[in-house]
C-alpha cells in the first residue's frame, strides 16, 4: 500500500473548469514514480509507460483544498486514488488572474501520511473560469489534431509507438496548429483569454504526459478532459455518447452563453459528435474545422456526411494555413 512505501506521495491536479459560483475540480492521489518525461531511450520510455498505466494510487485519503483567500475545502479520494471536488461558492471569479485561472493548492490532510511528500505538502491546481468578455470557447481534439498520433494506422500499430516508445519532449505539434490555437485564444481584438478545452478519449494516467505536449509546444493553456482507463474497455450500449460528446456538451451546458468552435480531425468520429452536438445546440457552434487525413474511404465518408449539411460552417482542411485564412475572414481572429 502506498501509506507503507518508500515512494514519496504526489497529487495531480487535473485543470478543469468552473463559473464564478460553481468550483470543479478532479485529479488524482499516486506515489510519485519519478516518471521522467525528457527521457529519450527506448528502455526508459517503456519503463515510464508501465509506470503511468501500472499507477499505485493513494486510496481513501483524506485531501485539503486551499484558495486564494485562504477559504479551505475537504475531500477525499477513492478507491482508485481519484477525487472529484464539486461546490456552490460565490464570487471566484474575483479570485482568477487575467487569463481567467483559478490558482489554488491541493495538500494531505494528514501530513505524517508518509515520510517524503515530495519533500512539500503543497501540490498546484487551476481551475478554468472564462471571462465574461470571451468572443468564444475552443473545444478541440488532440490526437491527430495538434498531435501525430496514428489512430488511423492498421491495428493502431503507430498509435502505440508513438504513446509508448516517444517521450513528449520529441512528439512535435501538426505544423502550425500553435500558432492558430494562440490567435484563436486572443480572438478578434488580440487581447482575448478565449477559453480552451482539449477533450480526447485517452485515459487520465496520460494527463502529464499531454500537458506537458501543450506546454513545450505553447499552446494556449486550457481545461484537459480525459476519461478513465478502465472505461475503455467497457462495452457501451448503442445509446450511449462517446465520452468526448458528454464532456463537449457538458461544457455547452456550463456556459451557456459562450458561442463554440469545434476542432477535430476526420480519422475517427469527430465529425458525427460535433453534428450532432450542433443539431442538438442550435446556434451555439461558429464553425467546425476538421483536419483531413490521409485515407481515401475516411475522407469520402466524411464528404457524404456534410454534402448537404448547413447548420454551421464545415470546413475540412489539409493544413493549418487554411483554417488560418478561413478564420480571419470570418472575424474569428485578428
Amino acid at each position: 500500500m502506498a501509506l507503507f512505501s518508500k515512494d514519496p506521495l504526489q497529487i495531480i491536479v487535473f485543470q478543469s473548469y468552473g463559473i464564478n459560483n460553481h468550483f470543479y475540480i478532479r485529479g488524482r492521489a499516486l506515489q510519485d514514480e519519478n516518471i521522467n518525461l525528457e527521457r529519450k531511450n527506448i528502455f526508459s520510455l517503456l519503463i515510464n509507460s508501465w509506470k503511468r498505466f501500472e499507477s499505485d494510487e493513494v486510496k481513501n485519503t483524506a485531501l485539503t483544498i486551499t484558495l486564494p483567500n485562504s477559504y479551505k475545502i475537504e475531500t477525499s479520494t477513492d478507491n482508485k486514488g481519484y477525487f472529484v471536488v464539486e461546490k456552490n461558492l460565490e464570487n471566484l471569479s474575483e479570485l482568477t488572474n487575467s487569463e481567467g485561472w483559478l490558482l489554488f493548492e491541493v495538500s494531505y490532510t494528514n501530513s505524517k501520511i508518509n515520510r517524503d511528500i515530495n519533500k512539500n505538502n503543497k501540490f498546484s491546481g487551476a481551475l478554468l473560469i472564462p471571462s465574461e468578455k470571451a468572443e468564444f470557447g475552443v473545444a478541440s481534439d488532440i490526437d491527430d489534431t495538434i498531435l501525430h498520433t496514428g489512430v488511423i494506422s492498421k491495428l493502431k500499430w503507430k498509435l502505440l509507438i508513438n504513446t509508448f516508445f516517444r517521450s513528449p519532449l520529441k512528439r512535435k505539434a501538426l505544423v502550425g496548429t500553435a500558432d492558430f490555437y494562440s490567435l484563436l485564444h486572443l480572438g478578434k481584438s488580440g487581447k482575448n483569454a478565449n477559453p480552451f478545452f482539449y477533450v480526447s478519449h485517452s485515459p487520465w494516467n496520460l494527463y502529464r504526459y499531454l500537458d506537458y505536449f501543450l506546454k513545450k509546444n505553447n499552446f494556449p493553456k486550457g481545461a484537459i478532459l480525459l476519461r478513465s482507463f478502465g472505461n475503455i474497455f467497457q462495452k457501451k450500449s448503442l445509446q450511449e455518447k462517446p465520452q468526448k460528446q458528454k464532456e463537449i456538451i457538458n461544457i455547452l451546458k456550463t456556459y451557456p452563453h459562450l458561442p463554440f468552435i469545434l476542432i477535430g480531425d476526420a480519422g475517427e468520429n469527430d465529425a458525427d459528435i460535433y453534428i450532432e452536438i450542433t443539431k442538438n445546440y442550435p446556434n451555439r457552434i461558429k464553425a467546425i474545422y476538421l483536419r483531413s487525413v490521409l485515407h481515401t474511404k475516411k475522407m469520402k465518408r466524411i464528404e457524404m456526411l456534410i454534402e448537404n449539411y448547413s447548420d454551421t460552417q464545415f470546413i475540412i482542411v489539409n493544413d493549418t494555413k487554411e483554417a488560418i485564412i478561413h478564420a480571419k475572414k470570418q472575424d474569428f481572429i485578428a
